[in-house]
């Protein structure tokens, strides 16, 4: 297993600033490149830019949970959650 994390291109790991404007405000979110890369794929097939979709999400945890705890690692949940319904990671991995 490790050899083949240590394979992996290294830039996905790496982390990237995006500053962005959701429902009206201006914030920076700072995820790994492979999260990004996830996000950016939902929002096209959504027919979403990033913002529009980020700003989706937000609004609908705020309207279910009235508060945002971590919004990256909802970030990065959400990926996950989006690659198990895909079927690209096992579904118990995500629960």
């Amino acid at each position: 297993m490790c050899r083949i994390l240590a394979s992996d291109d290294p830039s996905c790991h790496e982390r990237q600033t995006r500053s962005i404007r959701m429902n009206g405000q201006s914030t920076s979110i700072r995820l790994e490149r492979a999260f990004w890369d996830i996000l950016d794929a939902m929002a096209l097939h959504q027919g979403y830019t990033t913002p529009q979709l980020l700003s989706e999400l937000q609004t609908e945890i705020l309207e279910l949970r009235g508060e945002v705890n971590n919004f990256t690692s909802l970030l990065r949940c959400t990926c996950l959650r989006s690659q198990s319904l895909l079927g690209q990671i096992p579904q118990q991995v995500v629960k």
